[in-house]
């Protein structure tokens, strides 16, 4: 029998903690229930990571003195722990750059399959959903990293490997990238070139985008900058699930709500740093309330995950007091969404879009608007609408037709 001491207390603690994790990422990911059961051994692979989480700090210190390094290069690189059944994981640290073509040190996380292959896979970039804009925000420093990225099992299964990036200011320390559409594709198409690098992971130059909201937003930036960016890599298609492709309807529609006053705060905040040297002094009084402005900085440290509760009882008091002046009317905030909103003529490579029908952060006739223009320019466009789907089940609901899509894309002779 073993004595009652240090090693129960630690377990005891580990496993309440455990628990409270468990349940928190349920609750956020309620809607996807059916799809987050085939995750199988969940509960254990939180374990692990608790167990790792102390180590795993460290690999987001800061190098000493920073690195110099062409965009993709790799400065970090370590094995994850907790990976799905039959993959296994990386952690990494590689070099990108921001919306100005500054050098900037992104984190992320990198996923294969075990299995031999006989020829190299074929890599999905994923682009998370809003989860923050701190660095404690990023989905690889968590406990369950993998759990956040949605359909990533469907994908091992069908071969191809996984990379998601945090984003630049998140994981790492930098200004945050929310909605920066040049910052966030830079960051998905350099950490393609960083998993080229990486012995162990074997990959083609071929790969498909996938995101989900500010995800989509990053997917379809990296798929219209592509070509100009990183022409040695090949884009397949570009898979997007509520997309957040229309900046000054979005936060028009949204504002009205704690999502809204939350994603707002998020974005605000983001572009006030990222475009310091061409805005005024103080440039959030130009279109909030001055109890809106004075919030923006506390809710800008506040993570979706696991600090929900902290951001309601800043924002619900906000709620039709935020905005002061109309940002998508008021410049030069409109020129600055407008830059940051995705372009409306044709991608270069086929679209697949997401809809749930009772989405009200991303409203489905904004999604449809965006289709529809997108179909007139001749891009070639595959779209599903889910009835009764709301906004943060969207992306698992349409696993079961990306898959298809994805795998055909990718099996499809080569001229």
């Amino acid at each position: 029998m073993r004595e009652s001491g240090t090693g129960d207390k630690q377990h005891t603690s580990r496993h309440r903690a455990l628990i409270v994790v468990v349940v928190v990422l349920a609750a956020l990911v309620i809607a996807a229930l059916p799809s987050l059961l085939k995750l199988g051994n969940f509960a254990e692979r939180v374990e692990e990571g608790m167990i790792a989480e102390p180590e795993v700090q460290a690999f987001y210190t800061v190098p000493s003195p920073a690195p110099s390094g062409d965009p993709g290069d790799v400065v970090r690189v370590e094995k994850a722990v907790g990976a799905p059944s039959g993959a296994e994981a990386w952690r990494i640290l590689y070099h990108s750059t921001d919306e100005t073509g500054a050098d900037a040190l992104v984190s992320g996380m990198i996923i294969t399959p075990t299995a031999a292959t006989a020829k190299p896979r074929t890599l999905v970039l994923w682009g998370h959903p809003t989860t923050g804009i701190a660095p404690r925000c990023a989905p690889s420093i968590g406990v369950a990293p993998f759990a956040l990225i949605e359909g990533l099992e469907a994908l091992l299964d069908a071969g191809f490997v996984v990379a998601a990036p945090d984003y630049s200011g998140m994981g790492m320390p930098g200004p945050p990238s929310f909605l920066l559409g040049d910052t966030e594709a830079a960051n998905l198409l350099d950490i393609a070139r960083a998993t080229q690098k990486i012995p162990e992971v074997q990959i083609s130059a071929d790969l498909l985008l996938w995101g989900h909201s500010q995800g989509g937003h990053a997917a379809l930036f990296a798929a219209q900058n592509a070509a100009d960016y990183a022409p040695e890599l090949t884009v397949l298609g570009v898979a997007v699930a509520a997309p957040a492709t229309d900046l000054g309807e979005l936060l028009k529609a949204d504002i009205g709500d704690v999502s809204g006053v939350t994603i707002g705060a998020y974005a605000f905040s983001a572009y006030a740093a990222a475009y310091a040297d061409s805005l005024p002094p103080d440039p959030l009084d130009l279109i909030l309330t001055e109890a809106g402005a004075a919030a923006v900085p506390s809710m800008s440290e506040l993570c979706l995950l696991g600090q929900n509760a902290k951001l309601h009882d800043i924002a619900t008091p906000l709620i039709g007091g935020f905005i002061s002046h109309p940002p998508e009317s008021t410049s030069p905030w409109d020129d600055l969404l407008t830059a940051n909103t995705p372009q409306q003529t044709a991608l270069p490579m086929p679209l697949f879009v997401a809809q749930g029908e009772s989405d009200t952060l991303v409203r489905p006739d904004t999604t449809a608007a965006y289709v529809r223009t997108q179909q007139a320019a001749g891009t070639a466009v595959t779209s599903h609408t889910y009835p009764g789907v709301g906004h943060g089940g969207v992306a698992l609901k349409a696993i079961d037709e990306l898959i298809p899509w994805m795998t055909a894309l990718r099996d499809a002779p080569r001229a």
